[in-house]
């Protein structure tokens, strides 16, 4: 059985590997190794995954985790980016358990905490132009197109920004 619940000190290792796959997964074919390997280590890393787990705060509302027999198979966090609007910043999963409504799970408790302890009304979320994971998923979710934006320093990598009524 599938739980999903506030990630602690002990999910860290779990977080950052379920990331790492995830972001090979997800960007492997369309972004440079480099880039990938750089993405990895500024935001998939231990020192920094253990603090985003013992912090909670509006900006920030620490990472929630999918756990399965012990093991954790996905890993979301978000924050509130404006008085009533909410961002989801980062979603991952095993790559060998998508379709299983786990990332669903994962998005409704960032939603509800977004909702219930912030207030929120609204939310954003950015995913890369080319993501034929994440973009449907979104969408199925609610969410619509509403801009892109060129990364300054990679201009070939766009996120695209999507939001929601919640």
């Amino acid at each position: 059985m599938i739980k999903i619940m506030k990630a602690n000190e002990s999910h860290v290792e779990g977080i950052a590997r379920v990331c790492t796959e995830g972001y090979w997964a997800t960007y492997g074919d369309t972004h440079s190794k480099e880039w990938i390997e750089r993405v990895i280590k500024d935001f998939y890393n231990h020192e920094r995954i253990l603090k985003e787990v013992t912090i909670s705060n509006r900006d920030w509302g620490g990472y929630f985790v999918a756990v399965e027999e012990g093991k954790v198979i996905g890993a979301a966090g978000g924050g509130m980016i404006g008085d009533e609007v909410g961002e989801l910043f980062v979603i991952y999963l095993d790559p060998t358990r998508r379709k299983e409504g786990i990332g669903t799970k994962l998005l409704d408790a960032i939603t509800k905490q977004q909702k219930e302890e912030y207030g929120a009304k609204e939310q954003w979320v950015s995913v890369q132009k080319g993501n034929r994971k994440g973009i449907p998923f979104y969408e199925a979710k609610g969410f619509k197109f509403q801009y892109d934006k060129a990364d300054p320093e990679y201009p070939a990598y766009i996120k695209l920004r999507h939001s929601r009524k919640i």
